[in-house]
């Protein structure tokens, strides 16, 4: 099954000035890049000369990020702790213009950072300084009026972006969608496997394979169970869409009443899955909200995460990127 190179181009054209809103776990990533000569002497671990140090949006900062870079106009809603990681976050996203004003500060959380060692172009370590209690009361009624208010400002798509980090309670998701659901607004979720109970009534999920194992209760092992987890999930979430990513193997689209869609994956080189994620959740969302189909938003979606995993780090990809790939390297495209 193919898809006209035209058609795509014309989808990414109506990215631009897309609203998106983007409700969850707002983060930080760090990354520090050295050099490995030698082993320590007091511990068998690498020593890592460091040459530079690098700060990054993550979470659904990233996926902010990545609307963003794809043309979209972003709104971001979530908490960050008020230190100097929340200060950073802030700033990046001021940098990146993106609107800050739905951030919520909360001085009894840290902002929850990710701290990447790299050494050689492999990570050495991963360092996590995070507060992951729910959020109270009074910042779901905080986070709810600032959903209220980008609902309101005419958002044409909600995405979830849940990391399981407190963002994303029973009480916010439950009032969110039904905000989202009441205007009629696309919604997409890029799940954690432990609140897939929450998910109800949505229009697309993306879990990875692991994400639909957890939630379903047994292993994907083939095509058979993989069609079987792909409707299991479709009954379970009343969802119009389940997006399975399957890493090397790509990714499997399900909608009701239909037969399951496979799509290769197009990377060319895989360095870095750091917010694939982001990337897929994002472009898949201002896809369907610019006019594709399921199909042709996977189309979309696939080969922009085909683009950031050849990147080390936490990455993003414009449209004239994604356009320029697809003329190159551009699987099941017709030109």
């Amino acid at each position: 099954m193919k898809v006209d190179l035209e058609r795509i181009k014309s989808i990414l054209a109506r990215f631009d000035g897309r609203h998106i809103a983007i409700l969850g776990d707002v983060m930080l990533d760090e990354y520090i890049w050295g050099g490995v000569n030698r082993i320590s002497p007091e511990a068998p671990v690498p020593v890592v000369e460091v040459h530079r140090e690098e700060a990054t949006l993550g979470g659904a900062a990233n996926v902010a990020h990545n609307i963003k870079e794809l043309g979209g106009i972003p709104h971001l809603i979530g908490v960050v702790g008020n230190d100097k990681n929340g200060e950073s976050v802030k700033e990046l996203l001021t940098q990146q213009e993106i609107d800050t004003r739905f951030i919520a500060l909360d001085a009894s959380r840290l902002t929850t950072t990710k701290t990447r060692v790299i050494g050689q172009s492999q990570q050495v370590v991963r360092i996590d300084r995070e507060t992951t209690e729910n959020i109270s009361k009074k910042m779901t009624q905080t986070l709810l009026s600032h959903i209220r208010v980008v609902i309101n400002e005419g958002a044409q798509a909600v995405i979830i972006s849940d990391y399981g980090k407190g963002t994303i309670t029973r009480e916010l998701l439950s009032l969110a969608l039904k905000l989202a659901r009441e205007t009629g607004i696309l919604i997409a979720v890029d799940p954690k496997e432990n609140h897939f109970q929450l998910y109800h009534g949505i229009t697309v999920i993306t879990p990875n394979k692991h994400e639909a194992e957890k939630a379903i209760g047994f292993e994907i092992t083939d095509e058979t169970t993989l069609e079987s987890a792909g409707k299991k999930l479709l009954d379970m979430l009343s969802s119009k869409i389940v997006l399975i990513t399957l890493g090397e193997n790509g990714m499997a689209i399900f909608e009701p009443n239909s037969r399951m869609k496979k799509v290769p994956t197009f990377a060319r080189e895989v360095y870095d899955v750091t917010g694939a994620g982001d990337t897929v959740v994002s472009a898949y969302t201002l896809a369907l909200a610019s006019g594709a189909s399921a199909y042709e938003a996977a189309i979309i979606a696939n080969h922009a995460a085909g683009i950031v995993v050849a990147e080390v780090g936490t990455a993003t990809v414009t449209a004239p990127q994604l356009i320029n790939y697809m003329e190159k390297y551009g699987r099941y495209i017709e030109h």
